[in-house]
């Protein structure tokens, strides 16, 4: 992965925030770090004599994050929550607010927090693919401390407070001069310094060493020449359309990856292995609807079926989303997104192509396993995470 970092344009910002968006924007620049608002980024400044976090703000494409679109909030505040044995998602998000410089600035990140308790200036947090290509498989846990050796690895947490607070007691006799990052399993990666270029190229430097790994471990090879079977496109969008409550949006995928992907064996067993990274479930559901000999309208019956019977195993008091799913697998044709706009479609078939590249690179190494049904649950259903696609 090559360093997109040009001295001559760091130069031109005049301040330690216009740093932070510079190299922000670098960062999401990159599809194989961070997807459609994924990934995270902070600057630690002095305000008014008082030490204040800039913070990415929820709902913001490190993309395109501009300065407005960092929230400043309080240091002290935030290390403070640290603290606590437990902190409710609507008390964390009050906190935040309520620490906040500027009122009129976006949410804070759920992971402030943690970002906050990295004891250096700047902090990049990625779900660089190569990463969690290696952590999603099953001998991920040993192969992942054979290329971070460095790093503080974290097993899967819940994000937001809880990751906070396993860090914050992980790290109390931690010397951090001595920490090159951070893995969190499942989920992705933190590098961090006191300045923004160094911060940068660690992440670069760090995703480079688990490219290399799987290039000498998982190398994917794609057959460039398929002849996908057919399906009725309108069929299969009214269909869906029906099971929806919506006139849907379809990404039809046919490249090599996808045709290759959609020719595995056992396929309904293969492609339902859960998401890449947890905040990918509140676009793509857990897993994909899989289209093989049966009749469509009874597949997604089926499907459906099966969603409720997820949902029922572990909601307490939530609302079921629509049980429909939100993209298909059919066998040797295609990968199929449907979305209410043509724009959200593409989005989730951003995220299928990332993992469709992941799992199968995971399975050359012992294979893949994502995280938990219980944990997918805790995502797909988290208030924090809903109220993304509410924006």
């Amino acid at each position: 992965m090559k360093s997109l970092f040009k001295s001559a344009k760091a130069k031109k910002c005049e301040s330690d925030l216009e740093l932070r968006v510079y190299t922000s924007n670098l960062l999401g620049k990159n599809n194989e770090l961070v997807l459609h608002g994924g990934g995270n980024t902070s600057v630690k400044c002095e305000v008014d004599g008082e030490e204040t976090l800039f913070v990415k703000g929820s709902g913001w494409d490190l993309a395109t994050i501009k300065a407005e679109g960092f929230a400043p909030v309080k240091m002290e505040a935030l290390l403070e929550m640290a603290k606590l044995e437990s902190l409710s998602d609507s008390e964390m998000v009050s906190g935040q607010k309520a620490a906040m410089i500027n009122k009129d600035a976006p949410n804070p990140s759920v992971e402030a927090i943690l970002h906050a308790l990295i004891p250096f200036k700047f902090v990049d947090h990625t779900h660089a693919d190569a990463v969690v290509t290696i952590s999603n498989s099953l001998n991920g846990k040993r192969d992942i401390k054979k290329v971070f050796p460095t790093f503080l690895i974290v097993d899967y947490v819940m994000p937001g407070f809880e990751l906070a607070h396993t860090i914050y007691e992980m790290s109390k006799e931690l010397d951090w001069s001595t920490v090159d990052g951070i893995i969190l399993h499942n989920h992705g990666i933190f590098t961090f310094d006191d300045n923004a270029q160094d911060s940068y190229e660690k992440m670069i430097d760090a995703v480079t060493q688990a490219e290399v790994f799987l290039e000498q471990n998982a190398p994917l090879q794609v057959a460039q020449r398929y002849e996908p079977s057919r399906c009725d496109m309108k069929k299969l969008a009214d269909v869906l359309s029906q099971a929806k409550g919506y006139e849907v949006s379809l990404c039809i995928n046919q490249t090599p990856l996808a045709n290759y992907y959609t020719s595995q064996e056992n396929l309904k067993e293969f492609a339902s292995r859960g998401v890449l990274t947890p905040e990918h479930i509140i676009r793509t559901k857990r897993v994909p609807l899989i289209m093989e000999d049966s009749d469509l309208e009874d597949a997604v019956k089926r499907y459906m079926q099966e969603y409720e019977m997820y949902f029922h195993s572990f909601a307490k008091d939530e609302v079921m989303l629509n049980p429909a799913p939100n993209y298909m697998v059919v066998k040797n044709c295609a990968v199929i997104s449907f979305g209410k706009t043509p724009k959200e479609a593409a989005v989730i078939n951003d995220i299928v192509e990332h993992t469709m590249r992941a799992v199968l690179r995971a399975d050359k190494l012992g294979g893949y396993k994502s995280i938990t049904l219980e944990e997918s649950f805790a995502m797909e259903y988290w208030e924090l995470e809903q109220a993304k696609l509410k924006k």
